[in-house]
């Protein structure tokens, strides 16, 4: 039987979620969860990988098993044996024809932003930072071309596996959340908030967001005017974009599938963001 599991986990400990010789991947977390729960060795298949740092709100994940127990005990036998930053929120049985990468129609991301004259302390790892002011018109500007089917080279890790760079970008929304509070009278520095940048494509290329959110960022700062977007974007190379931004701010909010495989969608889960 194939099982289908979604699972949540902070990125911050880890090397991401694709295993690796040195074992301090998601995957190989859980896949020793998984045994260790099972008595057997379990091999999972996700629905879009990681990189180090970057935190999943809902991975998805399927495997196939011959053991055959209650959905809920898929939940509670491999939390049992995980750390505490990874935890199953949810399993289901699926159709043999279900895979969590082909079957997702799309991909979710956020990138949430510190905007403060002084660096995050307990929201370190946890959220990106800038201590200069962001001009939210121009970066809204700068994101509307990048909205579309686009060939996203200028976007693209040189380590990227991806067989094509062209992607589809369904929508990229900038917002505040919160109120923004005035530097303290008499110091320097730009009014303190969070920002929040939500993606939603079908696919997205290796380093995709950050490197996006590097060139959104000097758009907002005022260092290039918001056309220099779609410069970026055509030239398809990555020496014009902006420098990679840190990983501590993205993460993953998962897949969307067709609702005929009667899979969980947590999008209110998503909400205690900034």
């Amino acid at each position: 039987m194939r099982i289908a599991l979604g699972v949540s986990y902070e990125g911050q400990p880890w090397r991401g979620w694709q295993s690796q010789p040195s074992r301090q991947t998601v995957q190989d977390a859980l896949e020793a969860a998984l045994q260790r729960f099972a008595t057997v060795p379990i091999s999972t298949v996700c629905a879009g990988r990681t990189d180090a740092g970057v935190h999943g709100l809902m991975q998805v994940v399927h495997f196939d098993t011959d053991i055959d127990r209650p959905e809920f005990s898929w939940v509670r036998g491999p939390n049992r044996f995980l750390p505490p930053g990874i935890a199953v929120q949810w399993a289901r049985r699926v159709p043999d024809a279900f895979h969590s990468r082909a079957c997702a129609t799309a991909r979710r991301y956020a990138y949430v932003l510190l905007q403060s004259p002084v660096r995050p302390s307990i929201e370190a790892g946890r959220v990106g930072w800038v201590f200069q002011a962001l001009d939210e018109t121009a970066m809204r500007e700068a994101a509307a071309h990048l909205v579309g089917e686009h060939d996203f080279t200028s976007f693209r890790a040189a380590e990227c596996q991806a067989r094509s760079p062209v992607k589809h970008l369904a929508q990229i929304t900038i917002t505040r959340r919160g109120a923004f509070e005035p530097a303290p009278t008499g110091s320097e520095g730009c009014p303190t908030g969070y920002w929040r940048f939500a993606f939603e494509g079908n696919a997205f290329l290796h380093h995709m967001i950050r490197n996006i959110m590097g060139c959104l960022i000097a758009v907002g700062q005022g260092t290039r005017p918001s056309d220099w977007m779609r410069e970026v974007l055509q030239a398809r190379s990555r020496s014009k974009a902006a420098p990679t931004f840190m990983a501590d701010g993205l993460y993953f909010l998962g897949p969307r599938y067709d609702p005929a495989w009667g899979l969980p969608d947590r999008t209110a889960a998503y909400d205690w963001l900034p």
